[in-house]
């Protein structure tokens, strides 16, 4: 190293100010929000119930000791339109909003001179070992250990307040906070099955089980795997017409646009439908069967094709509960 250099000297002269190994939450909650944050919480990143994420964590922030979890509310009637690209503009507005402010959080910690790493909301993730694990925090863990909300029976959060109509975002980074955050005493979800009702392939039981796969092979088919699917059924047609009998012209246009403007989800019913928090109740409790009317039936009426694993409890759900729209057999690549 030059001891002579410009830099090295300016440093020298006036070294920065060691950063806080603490922060007050206080201070820290109002980083957040200046930074666009609609809610924020903070935990330890050894918290009980999170060990699933801490080597992931570590290994993108060598020294990280706090998660702090952020959410952004989302237009909820974009989320319930029946019209999948008004839906899907909300989730793709709504989660580059979520990764602007774990940008703008993230330099503000900088700033303050704290080591910080903002891993991504949704994507991208590390595919290597795809189909295996690609995230580097689990985002709905964290975020419900931090007080956020709680995860309901669909398995999405559920804020107290906003509902699960919310985008989640964590910042890692290497300070502690001298007065973390904790969950919820209660669960938002009402349990009213509404998600139950409006699931095309059945992914959510009554009794509360979760279908995965299901879920997975309709609502990520232009993500992933599905996307995988469809190259290999282009490379599998013989020729033009082969791949016609295939693919429906829809479906084409349909993968273009999410190659093109972001993978475009096919359902997300449950969310849509989803009634609770106290910002979004009030039209369920004071009109039930106009809330069924104008937000879950449209769902439910709506002619379109559902991407099911042949033979599986998902196609035949669909055949029975919703025989007006298309099933259409794939493999989900899993």
């Amino acid at each position: 190293m030059r001891d002579d250099h410009p830099t090295v000297r300016e440093v020298r002269a006036h070294p920065p100010a060691a950063p806080q190994t603490r922060v007050s939450a206080a201070w820290l909650r109002e980083v957040a929000f200046r930074a666009g944050a609609d809610d924020v919480g903070f935990v330890p990143v050894d918290t009980p119930g999170l060990e699933v994420d801490l080597e992931h964590a570590r290994t993108a922030l060598p020294r990280a000791r706090t998660y702090v979890a952020f959410c952004v509310r989302m237009n909820r009637d974009n989320v319930r339109s029946p019209l999948r690209s008004v839906a899907n503009t909300e989730f793709h507005q709504a989660l580059d909003g979520a990764e602007e402010v774990g940008h703008r959080l993230a330099l503000a910690l900088q700033d303050a001179g704290h080591r910080v790493v903002h891993p991504a909301s949704a994507f991208p993730q590390e595919m290597d070992d795809f189909p295996g694990r690609g995230w580097v925090v689990s985002h709905k863990l964290v975020a419900q250990a931090a007080g956020l909300g709680r995860i309901g029976i669909h398995r999405n959060v559920i804020h107290p307040r906003f509902g699960n109509f919310i985008l989640l975002g964590t910042v890692v980074a290497d300070f502690e906070v001298d007065e973390p955050t904790g969950p919820t005493d209660f669960n938002p979800c009402l349990e009213c099955k509404l998600c139950v009702a409006a699931c095309p392939v059945g992914a959510i039981g009554k009794e509360g089980s979760f279908d995965f796969v299901a879920c997975y092979t309709h609502n990520y088919r232009e993500f992933m795997s599905g996307f995988t699917d469809w190259v290999e059924t282009v490379v599998e047609s013989t020729d033009r017409e082969d791949y016609r009998k295939r693919v429906t012209k829809g479906e084409s246009a349909s993968m273009w646009q999410s190659l093109a403007f972001k993978p475009n989800y096919k359902a997300a019913y449950c969310m849509a439908a989803c009634p609770a928090g106290s910002d979004v109740i009030g039209p369920f409790l004071a009109d039930r069967k106009g809330f069924l009317a104008d937000v879950v039936k449209p769902l439910q009426d709506k002619e379109e094709p559902v991407y099911v694993v042949p033979g599986s409890a998902a196609e035949d759900h669909v055949r029975k509960r919703f025989p007006h729209k298309e099933v259409r057999q794939v493999s989900n690549g899993l």
